[in-house]
């Protein structure tokens, strides 16, 4: 799919006011909504249909946004934004460990949620960009020992199987490795995949470190390429 000139953002969310509110505020910043009311509807809709982006609410009635995740991630790696309305860590670790690129707690300002859709976009056009330059031709797949990525495609394999990845989890690794053996800083990689974006920690690295290798270990036990250098960050070793 590809990114038009006015993104589309779909909305899911049991809270019609939330919809609304939100859904309004998006148009007046030129965005086109959809909105959605239940994680059922709306996961039909993500997958028959893919927008941009989607902003899932987590407590929804019929299907959760955590299950809808699920599901979607299953299919495809359309971007999402999780709504949170617990004041914990819980929510937020679990989201993006089952592969959401980003979350904002409720209640939270329209504003920042509008910077936090912007801040995505930008990673997704920069994954775009790994594929194909605006003046240049695609760029050459990455081959670094068993891992084989191919930027034109958002393609990524171990060992010859298919390692599905979000925007954010492709943008990491490319980083990785670009320059394998040479170590990363938790900084620099979000530099990479939070470009402009100033609402991120050093936990949110860490949290999509964890669902890489999780991913990579699900189509081999024996993945140890990503490797951490405590107090320093992470680098990728070719000779895994």
């Amino acid at each position: 799919m590809a990114m038009t000139d006015i993104p589309t953002i779909a909305l899911v969310d049991d809270d019609r006011n939330i919809l609304t509110s939100v859904s309004l505020a998006l148009q007046a910043e030129g965005f086109t909504t959809r909105v959605y009311a239940d994680g059922a509807a709306g996961l039909k809709a993500l997958l028959e249909n893919p927008p941009d982006l989607a902003v899932v609410d987590i407590k929804m009635p019929r299907m959760d946004g955590m299950e809808m995740l699920r599901r979607l991630r299953e299919k495809s790696d359309l971007p999402v934004i999780f709504l949170t309305s617990k004041d914990t860590e819980i929510d937020e670790a679990l989201g993006l460990a089952m592969g959401a690129d980003d979350y904002i707690g409720k209640p939270f300002s329209q504003r920042l949620l509008i910077e936090r859709i912007r801040a995505v976009l930008r990673r997704t056009a920069s994954r775009r960009g790994l594929g194909e330059d605006a003046d240049g031709p695609p760029a050459e797949p990455i081959v670094r020992g068993k891992l084989e990525m191919d930027p034109a495609r958002h393609r990524v394999r171990w060992g010859g199987r298919d390692v599905p990845l979000t925007v954010t989890e492709f943008l990491i690794l490319d980083a990785l490795a670009q320059r394998p053996g040479f170590v990363k800083s938790r900084d620099q990689l979000m530099d990479v995949a939070y470009a402009h974006d100033s609402y991120v920690d050093d936990r949110t690295i860490d949290s999509h470190i964890k669902r890489l290798r999780k991913k990579f270990r699900e189509v081999d036990q024996e993945f140890k390429a990503i490797e951490t250098l405590y107090g320093v960050g992470y680098r990728f070793d070719e000779e895994d």
